[in-house]
């Protein structure tokens, strides 16, 4: 499997992250992936009414936001939320957010 270039963890800025999870769709993809990590994109997408051309730009938002790292797997694109360096740049970010937009 190879890596899509993703930030570093040192240059993880909050204006950008914040913005990917500002996003009700791109939430709703982090909050799904956070409970299913190495998912693929269609499957964490799966019942969204979503074009795929539009989905495709929510997961690059998120990828150079530094919220998802995306690995190709063959014809796949797996993601995994980058909870350990979200945590250690912004202590107490991720949890709250991700606990909200579920109880909507």
């Amino acid at each position: 499997m190879r890596s899509l270039p993703h930030p570093a963890r040192e240059s993880l800025t909050l204006a950008p992250v914040l913005h990917a999870l500002g996003d009700p769709v791109r939430l709703e993809l982090v909050r799904r992936a956070s409970g299913s990590p190495g998912s693929t994109c269609a499957v964490l997408a799966d019942g969204l009414d979503v074009p795929m051309s539009t989905l495709t730009n929510h997961w690059r938002i998120l990828r150079e936001a530094g919220v998802i790292t995306m690995t190709v797997d063959g014809r796949h694109r797996r993601i995994q939320v980058r909870r350990d360096d979200l945590d250690e740049r912004f202590p107490g970010l991720l949890d709250p957010i991700l606990r909200l937009a579920a109880d909507e």
